[in-house]
């Protein structure tokens, strides 16, 4: 197996609801910290979203592991920051027996 190249600097953040003053919640993103990864792009393809049509890029984000029940661990209800591109989160597994790395399937969303 070929290890990683952790070259890209990635925020990983959670999602937190907010009051927002009328009784209900507004979502929001808080930060949980920084990690290095690498990007492994796959297939892309095209769909209908709200604001018109979407770029979807399905990827794999490969990073160091953290344990079980760690807030450094990702999970599907979050997603990764670079700048203003944002990967979310679907799965996470381990890349090896050892759990030194952890594969995240995510996809990027671009407004097209």
């Amino acid at each position: 197996m070929t290890p990683p190249r952790l070259n890209r600097r990635l925020s990983l953040e959670r999602p937190v609801r907010t009051p927002d003053g009328a009784g209900g919640f507004a979502p929001g993103w808080q930060p949980v910290g920084t990690v290095w990864a690498e990007i492994r792009p796959r297939s892309g393809r095209e769909a209908d979203g709200a604001p018109g049509a979407l770029s979807l890029q399905a990827c794999r984000i490969v990073m160091p592991a953290a344990p079980v029940g760690s807030p450094r661990r990702p999970a599907p209800d979050h997603r990764f920051r670079e700048g203003p591109r944002v990967f979310v989160v679907l799965a996470v597994t381990e890349m090896d027996p050892g759990g030194r790395y952890l594969i995240c399937e995510a996809r990027e969303e671009v407004i097209a």
